[in-house]
């Protein structure tokens, strides 16, 4: 479904990626892990468009991606929930989800999929017309997602969604993505808790410095002990 190839990314003059690979098949649940600094939000926001590429190829469904607007990315099928949720605090939970179907595609289903965002979220619908700003920080985290449901999603990416949320509501989460992915939604997740990575994902890719330096199954890289000095810094 995604294929990445080789990516580069520059700041100005500073290099941010160098070279990140990783495809997502139809279906599958994968994460993209790697310290601070390491070049995951960069990818991801590449993947949108949010940032352009310097070398290598991204293709989706194996469309070219390069060099669009991050709004067609959007009407290809693919949906980002962005590091730090990046609501619109003084707008209700039902304006701010409603920002999610901007494209003229997603307008037409606004109404069906505000009610399947409300079933999964049923929190959100009780505080439809509250300000989220003045949600707790699950709640705002179950607005970011739903907002990016409302563009009906083929791939969701999912950037550090746990930062400042309950452990409680974190696995009410988790456990709302896993049905998401049983309904048909691909899913990158990027994160830096390797228990709660490996527990929700199949396949993993680490990347350093930007470069993916390891990939492969979750239960093989929990073994490997390159992962484990390079990730974990145990020996």
């Amino acid at each position: 479904m995604l294929k990445v190839e080789g990516i580069a990314v520059d700041y100005g003059k500073v290099r941010a990626l160098w070279d990140v690979s990783l495809f997502v098949r139809e279906g599958e649940r994968v994460a993209l892990l790697g310290a601070n600094g390491a070049g995951k939000s960069t990818t991801v926001n590449a993947i949108v468009g949010l940032v352009p590429t310097s070398a290598g190829h991204i293709a989706f469904q194996g469309q070219p991606l390069a060099h669009q607007d991050t709004s067609d990315t959007i009407a290809k099928g693919i949906s980002l929930v962005p590091e730090g949720r990046r609501l619109f605090p003084a707008m209700s939970v039902y304006e701010n989800l409603a920002m999610g179907a901007f494209s003229p595609r997603s307008r037409k289903g606004v109404d069906r999929e505000m009610e399947r965002v409300f079933d999964l979220f049923p929190i959100l619908k009780e505080k439809s017309s509250q300000k989220a700003g003045e949600l707790s920080g699950g709640q705002q985290q179950q607005v970011a997602i739903g907002r990016a449901l409302m563009s009906s999603p083929k791939l969701l990416l999912l950037d550090e969604p746990f930062i400042g949320v309950a452990p409680k509501v974190v696995e009410e989460i988790l456990d709302t993505l896993r049905h998401i992915g049983t309904s048909g939604v691909t899913v990158l997740l990027v994160e830096q808790n390797i228990h709660r990575a490996f527990g929700f994902a199949s396949r993993a890719y680490v990347l350093e410095n930007g470069r993916t330096v390891l990939e492969g199954d979750c239960g093989d890289l929990a073994d490997n002990p390159e992962f484990t000095r390079k990730f974990l810094g145990l020996n």
